[in-house]
């Protein structure tokens, strides 16, 4: 078994920053990720620009440089894993960590291609790879799906696209001005108040010239191989050919939990000192989005960067 003072969980934006800061400080790490380095990232909207600009999304003190004014998702995607290269990060990709459990003082990171020994541990998951849950028959369909990538497929066809916040919004403007016939079915009485200032306008009229249809007071019955069923203030079948669930995503909290972290039951975000970023149990920290848990819009890249500085020190104090 291998051994390490640090073991990070998660290759994203605020993983590596952590890893950063253990380097620096000469501790010995490791970080697994089940993807990629900017896995989160790359798994965006292929056309997605960021509203950051380049120099609030750097780490490590590496300029970000980008073409543009803010940057796009692949020069995001391709400056983490050049600064993961330049920082000679030990990153192993493809690796799904499935336990955590104390080991006398120390702990065992458990993953399906082996266990790693380590004296602290921290949890940078992210939320993205969670979705929210979307419990309705038909909803394990190919034609469903929880990720939105691109348009082109969708030209000319049948497209649902469910919930009301931001990415609901863009995914439906960006399928319907690639020729696709969408409706957007939400089950408040109006669009989330948390919509882009920018874009919100944007929705409304294409909502009110009837380019997008858009079901309010609405929720999803049951989803069929070629229509799509609802109730509430509208209830029908209608034609469907993809449906976009695009209700949000929430942290996974089960390594945590199995380490015996304690859970907020109202924010599902693990206790922790926002000083140290350290949960109740001694040894392991929370770094990015998943400390914020269900509130994850108040946790960005920004701000979540910082929390590698605040656990590094933490930790050589201790030592």
């Amino acid at each position: 078994m291998n051994s390490f003072d640090l073991v990070i969980v998660g290759a994203g934006p605020a993983g590596l920053a952590c890893a950063i800061e253990a380097k620096k400080k000469g501790l010995s790490l490791l970080v697994l990720d089940k993807g990629s380095v900017a896995d989160a990232i790359r798994r965006f909207p292929v056309d997605m620009t960021f509203f950051s600009t380049p120099e609030l999304l750097e780490i490590g003190g590496v300029p970000f440089t980008s073409a543009g004014f803010r940057p796009t998702r692949v020069e995001c995607v391709r400056y983490y894993q050049m600064v993961a290269r330049y920082f000679d990060l030990p990153v192993r990709q493809g690796v799904e960590v499935v336990g955590v459990r104390r080991q006398g003082e120390d702990f065992e990171v458990v993953a399906r291609e082996g266990s790693f020994q380590t004296r602290t541990v921290v949890d940078a998951t992210g939320y993205f790879g969670h979705p929210n849950r979307f419990d309705v028959p038909g909803s394990d369909l190919p034609k469903v799906r929880r990720y939105y990538d691109e348009p082109y497929a969708y030209a000319g066809r049948e497209v649902a696209v469910i919930g009301g916040k931001n990415s609901a919004v863009e995914t439906a403007l960006d399928l319907f001005r690639n020729g696709a016939r969408v409706t957007l079915i939400h089950r408040g009485q109006n669009l989330s108040q948390g919509v882009k200032y920018w874009i919100l306008p944007d929705i409304e009229n294409r909502i009110m010239a009837g380019d997008v249809r858009a079901l309010f007071e609405t929720i999803v019955q049951r989803i069929a191989a070629d229509s799509i069923v609802v109730e509430g203030r509208h209830r029908e079948e209608f034609p469907n050919h993809a449906v976009f669930v695009m209700i949000g995503y929430c942290p996974d909290t089960s390594l945590l939990r199995q380490a015996g972290v304690e859970i907020d039951s109202d924010s599902q975000a693990p206790v922790h000192n926002p000083n140290t970023m350290e949960t109740n149990v001694k040894g392991i920290f929370v770094a990015g989005s998943i400390a914020a848990g269900r509130f994850n819009n108040k946790i960005f890249i920004e701000n979540g960067r910082a929390h590698g500085k605040l656990i590094v020190d933490a930790i050589v104090s201790s030592r």
